[in-house]
């Protein structure tokens, strides 16, 4: 059976999972506003003449709907693709070990700081090796395929720069993928170490402990993954998605019922260094 409003259905035959008290507050409104989208609870217009009435039921302007979603990614990309030069832009995409994940998900504030880590890296990288400026926007992320609070950070980034001395144009430069990771893992470490210093983490391990999970991590590679260079549209397309995608929950395991509503968020993009 092919469902007319599949988000809905899946947020009704699943409420009792969700709306429960140990849910988040916002994730739990977002799911309401999905479930009243196009229905009287939300008001509506009449319009009418002499021989015919119509009614048009309010939508819930919610970017967790995957209608009203849609629309406002649709009109995004369309302002995009006007106000971006053209050219070809390549992808970026930042990652954190599996063991950082749930110390974000318990500590949320950090979050947001993701986007700045992943634009700062890649800015630092054409401005000190090439003396470069550059466009870049993030897509920040915090769920995977599976459902799980996985923090990470899509970019779209012009392939290439400004010359900031000679004013320039150069159409292309490599991007080192190890110089990256280094640069986007230190900033992370160093975002944790000072909220743990500061008492701000929320974490089951000692001061010591953890520190000695940060000077471990420090230590291992993370993935940084470097997309092939393609057109405006097609990176926008692609990386557009995000912006839509509904907050679903993850799935807890067994052993952890108690944190079974753990919610991927998104948050508009920022732009970077267009000028």
């Amino acid at each position: 059976m092919k469902y007319r409003d599949p988000l809905k259905e899946i947020l009704s035959r699943t409420c009792p999972h969700w709306d429960r008290e140990e849910t988040r507050p916002s994730a739990r409104r977002a799911f309401r506003k999905v479930m009243q989208c196009r229905t009287l609870a939300l008001g509506a217009e009449v319009y009418a003449s002499e021989n015919e009435e119509r009614r048009v039921d309010h939508t819930c302007k919610s970017p967790a709907c995957s209608s009203c979603g849609n629309k406002t990614t649709i009109d995004w990309r369309r302002d995009r693709e006007a106000a971006l030069p053209d050219g070809p832009y390549k992808g970026f995409t930042f990652t954190m070990p599996e063991l950082l994940w749930s110390l974000f998900r318990d500590n949320r504030f950090m979050v947001p700081a993701l986007s700045a880590f992943a634009a700062n890296a890649i800015r630092a990288l054409a401005t000190a090796r090439q003396g470069l400026e550059v466009g870049i926007i993030t897509f920040p992320q915090t769920f995977n395929g599976r459902l799980e609070f996985n923090p990470h950070v899509h970019t779209m980034v012009m392939a290439g720069g400004l010359h900031a001395s000679s004013g320039s144009w150069r159409s292309r430069f490599y991007y080192d993928g190890d110089r990256l990771m280094r640069l986007w893992r230190g900033a992370v470490i160093q975002l944790l170490r000072a909220a743990l210093r500061a008492g701000l983490l929320r974490i089951d391990l000692t001061v010591g402990q953890m520190e000695d999970v940060l000077a471990h991590l420090e230590r291992c590679w993370w993935s940084v993954k470097v997309q092939s260079s393609e057109s405006k549209d097609h990176r926008l397309r692609y990386d557009g998605r995000y912006l839509r995608r509904p907050p679903l929950p993850s799935v807890a395991s067994p052993t952890s019922a108690n944190k079974a509503s753990l919610f991927g968020r998104k948050t508009k993009s920022w732009v970077f260094g267009l000028r």
